[in-house]
């Protein structure tokens, strides 16, 4: 399994760099991918069209943006950077904005990365150490907290759904369930919340009837027609417009309350 400090290393985290704006924050944590030999300043640019082409729904969580963009040839290897800033930048997000915390991702493909999100969405979702990855004085010290990935204690609010939970929802259609969660590339900010809703339903005890799926903006339009619910960011879900079935906006990818709310709302539970 790939780990995000296997992908992250001590030389691709900076901390309390000055950033004059979000393209200025982006384009340090491309830098940092450049000069560990993840990627080329092509994809930095890249990184910053992204956010041009499709908003700032790269910004999953309070002060915390994921920049990425497609794989292309412009990425060299699969890798990672970590950029904390001096000073909080506005990325233009609703809810999440100012940003303090900027992680880029160079993927070669679509997979290889997949653990190394999970793992990081856990850390960054878990209040202690989230804290302690902002306050940490070093990159040595922010590396070896990566290093840890411990899980996470359980969030308030994401018990059990009940015991007829899961049985009204096997009655109720095919014998597992397929939610969408979606972002304009299907291998970065959707696998944090994809991550963070099977979280919630492993402590329903419903991930037997339920799946969860990570894809693209154009891909979640042919796929619509095989889920019950679409869960993505507010940019995004204006993109999508009407696909068919729900599409519900969660602002805070790495947040299990939030995710436990909206898993409610979908199934009336």
């Amino acid at each position: 399994m790939v780990s995000v400090s296997d992908l992250l290393p001590v030389e691709a985290i900076r901390l309390d760099v000055t950033a004059e704006d979000w393209r200025a924050a982006i384009g340090a944590a491309g830098e940092l991918l450049v000069a560990t030999g993840s990627s080329t300043d092509t994809y930095t640019a890249e990184m910053i069209r992204t956010v041009v082409d499709s908003g700032p729904y790269i910004v999953v969580a309070p002060g915390f943006a994921f920049a990425h963009a497609r794989p292309s040839p412009a990425v060299l290897r699969t890798g990672m950077s970590w950029v904390r800033l001096a000073r909080p930048v506005e990325f233009g997000h609703e809810t999440n904005d100012p940003v303090d915390l900027v992680v880029a991702l160079a993927a070669k493909d679509a997979s290889a990365h997949t653990e190394a999100m999970a793992s990081l969405a856990r850390l960054l979702a878990d209040a202690e150490t989230g804290r302690a990855l902002r306050e940490a004085s070093t990159p040595a010290a922010v590396h070896a907290l990566l290093a840890g990935e411990r899980s996470p204690a359980g969030a308030a609010g994401t018990g059990s759904a009940g015991e007829s939970g899961p049985a009204a929802v096997a009655a109720a259609g095919p014998a597992v369930h397929k939610i969408l969660t979606v972002c304009g590339n299907g291998l970065g900010t959707s696998l944090f919340l994809k991550n963070t809703l099977e979280q919630v339903l492993d402590r329903w005890g419903w991930s037997r009837y339920v799946t969860v799926e990570a894809t693209d903006t154009i891909s979640a339009k042919g796929k619509a027609s095989e889920a019950v619910a679409i869960l993505t960011s507010r940019e995004i879900a204006k993109t999508l417009g009407d696909v068919g079935v729900p599409v519900k906006v969660v602002d805070d990818f790495t947040s299990t309350t939030e995710a436990d709310r909206v898993l409610r709302d979908t199934y009336d539970v």
